[in-house]
């Protein structure tokens, strides 16, 4: 067995990077007024560039903008839908290590009809591809559950949407169109990034949408059709992945709890090609959930963590995707880190060597497992 030739690749990533102390100063400066948005927009595009170059040094061949743009992984993207409001936060997990700002993760609300008024990620899109020399080119963008699971059906207008069916066609409708803007000017790769499968994982978080008024057994088949709802049109020739997490914000994490509950639907129900999933540590439970994976299907194991310092050995890593491989077939499965290092622009409290060390580690992991 070897590397593949299209994606997912056995050395992967999530897609965000710790952010370059010249974005951080650059994005401070234009927040205060000092600098335009053509200004910043040129600095990342050089801080992009050094980073692409950095991934295909260490062997990547998945290749990302690590996201240098975002502020976040996700409200960048769905604010610039027409309908959609970002409001105050949501609680943590009380049993997750909580951060010492008090941050909360922001929700959104729908305040209107919503549209897809304009692209997107299209120009971000064509930047990255124009600097890569030997990788493909990852897109990651919010997964469309994003839009309710937060808040469900009390952070939806309900003029707007009396009813919940017009709601979820209209959010499907956008991404139809944001994927054949992205397939049009080359993208063949695309990710999306859902926190809410895995939440329905979490009691407390599976608890809270029942609360709600939402039946957390019955959410994961309402996303699914969403989900695949959304990807009806896209092309033969695009790969799509999604990747499940658990919470990423300076090195906490908000929701705990093993695949099993999600997993039949996870696997079988959403048309997808491969699925990132969170594996380094005991929070995500063991890979007994993955005798669901259709033989069609590729799992990337993220066992590689990106919140904490220390190095995986190669060894360990290797054991893992061994004890993974009596659930799934080794042909079938992958490796990554277990999420980006930077979901938000503060990124997660590592150095960028140990980044750069990890994201090589992955690469010769996957070498010494499935070859060159």
């Amino acid at each position: 067995m070897s590397h593949r030739v299209n994606p997912p690749f056995r050395a992967e990533q999530v897609g965000s990077l710790l952010r370059p102390p010249k974005v951080q100063a650059a994005r401070r400066r234009y927040a205060e007024g000092d600098i335009s948005a053509a200004e910043l927009r040129a600095l990342e595009d050089v801080a992009i560039a050094e980073i692409v170059r950095r991934q295909e040094e260490v062997g990547m061949q998945d290749v990302t903008d690590g996201e240098l743009r975002r502020a976040y992984f996700h409200l960048d993207f769905l604010k610039q839908l027409d309908g959609v409001t970002v409001t105050g936060g949501i609680n943590a997990n009380q049993s997750a290590k909580s951060a010492d700002d008090g941050f909360k993760p922001p929700q959104l609300s729908v305040s209107g009809k919503l549209a897809h008024a304009r692209p997107i990620q299209v120009e971000d899109f064509a930047f990255l591809d124009s600097k890569i020399k030997h990788g493909t080119a990852k897109v990651a963008i919010p997964s469309p559950t994003m839009v309710h699971f937060r808040g469900g059906r009390a952070a939806i207008d309900i003029e707007a949407y009396p009813e919940m069916d017009a709601f979820f066609a209209d959010l499907a409708a956008c991404y139809r169109d944001e994927i054949a803007a992205l397939h049009a000017v080359g993208c063949r790769y695309l990710q999306l990034d859902d926190t809410n499968l895995a939440y329905l994982c979490d009691p407390q978080m599976r608890q809270a949408a029942a609360d709600r008024g939402d039946d957390p057994n019955e959410l994961p088949r309402q996303y699914a059709a969403l989900i695949n709802d959304a990807l009806r049109d896209r092309p033969d020739d695009m790969t799509v992945g999604i990747h499940l997490c658990r919470g990423n914000y300076r090195s906490t994490w908000f929701a705990e709890g093993g695949y099993e509950p999600v997993a039949e639907v996870l696997f079988n129900e959403l048309n997808v090609d491969a699925y990132f999933l969170e594996y380094d540590d005991e929070r995500s439970g063991d890979f007994a959930p993955l005798r669901f994976v259709p033989k069609d299907k590729t799992v990337v194991l993220g066992l590689v963590s990106s919140k904490v310092p220390a190095l995986e050995s190669v060894a360990t890593l290797a054991k893992r995707i061994d004890e993974a491989a009596a659930y799934a077939p080794l042909d079938q499965l992958c490796l990554s880190p277990q999420c980006g290092f930077s979901s938000t622009a503060e990124g997660n409290e590592i150095t960028m060597e140990t980044q750069w060390a990890k994201l090589a580690r992955v690469v010769e992991t996957a070498e010494t497992v499935w070859g060159r």
